[in-house]
């Protein structure tokens, strides 16, 4: 597992994990909610691999439509982890657009390398316990879950 203080990227966002029982939790945070799912999305990678050590070799297209934003979220990270395992890669980069709920996302990454990505554990699915995607006072975007690993 990454650093659990988490990150933060040049645009202002941040992620990082919380921890549950025997899961793990993710929680990002962005000026948008786009920008949030993002960060929770590279937490999410953070928990079986440093996203600094993934390529942006291939890029994939994701499309989830949930007018709920919570379920929406749900559905991303499903969708990320999905990608995950049935194409055995990794993502350490994610441009996300919401708009009217539809989300639709690159993502970018590799062929999973054992060596040099050392997979910590496999995420099977991003769970309902602890949802939540809200927007602060203070404007900021805030998104997250537990993953069951």
């Amino acid at each position: 597992m990454s650093d659990p203080s988490g990150a933060s990227d040049s645009a202002g966002g941040s992620w990082e994990h919380f921890s549950h029982d025997a899961d793990m939790g993710v929680h990002g945070t962005g000026s948008s909610m786009a920008a949030a799912f993002e960060q929770a999305a590279l937490a999410l990678t953070a928990v079986v691999t440093d996203p600094v050590k993934v390529r942006s070799s291939a890029t994939l297209c994701v499309r989830c439509e949930e007018p709920d934003p919570e379920m929406l979220f749900f559905d991303w990270l499903n969708a990320v982890i999905y990608e995950m395992a049935t194409r055995e890669m990794l993502f350490g980069r994610f441009h996300v657009e919401v708009e009217n709920g539809v989300l639709t996302a690159g993502l970018r990454g590799e062929i999973v390398d054992r060596l040099r990505h050392a997979p910590a554990v496999e995420v099977k699915g991003a769970t309902l316990t602890e949802l939540d995607v809200h927007q602060d006072s203070a404007g900021v975007w805030h998104a997250s879950c537990v993953l069951d690993v």
